[in-house]
């Protein structure tokens, strides 16, 4: 997973962290990973192709408090040799069905606003653009980029 995460992470600007941010170790990764087992309210998962790592996604509750219990958030990345093949659909389909069965009534996500590739898969699966965070990332380069921010309906 740490070698995924660094990799991925070099193949788009469009992911949260750069290479270098990914450092943990061995053994804060296990214990990461063991925690996301235990927790009832994290789903993650790891798409493989013919015995490869292809990609990961995980949904996440936004958090216990009464008012925000209905939703959660999705991650998701692949491979760029992955890209277009309908892994990302199959796994954004899987994941928002174990997140329904979690009780979830909507999932929510964040997309980098020059991501229109990733923007035409969520849509694709059923995810709606519901506002846009001004400037919500700053890359490396200096320049900014706005998020925009969606929601798909799990009722």
């Amino acid at each position: 997973m740490i070698e995924y995460m660094k990799k991925t992470a070099g193949e788009t600007e469009f992911l949260l962290r750069y290479p270098d941010e990914v450092s943990y170790t061995l053994e804060k990764e296990t214990e990461i990973l063991g925690n996301i087992r235990e927790d009832p309210y994290h789903i993650m998962m790891v798409a493989v192709v013919d015995g490869k790592v292809a990609g990961n996604g995980s949904v996440t509750g936004v958090g216990p408090k009464r008012k925000v219990q209905h939703r959660c958030s999705l991650a998701i990345a692949l491979y760029e040799e992955f890209w277009g093949l309908g892994i990302g659909s199959a796994m954004i389909t899987y994941l928002s069905e174990l997140a329904r069965g979690i009780g979830w009534q909507q999932m929510d996500l964040e997309v980098v606003a020059e991501n229109a590739r990733a923007q035409a898969l969520y849509k694709k699966c059923g995810f709606i653009e519901s506002g846009r965070r001004h400037n919500g990332l700053r890359f490396d380069d200096g320049t900014y980029h706005d998020e925009i921010l969606m929601y798909k309906d799990l009722t």
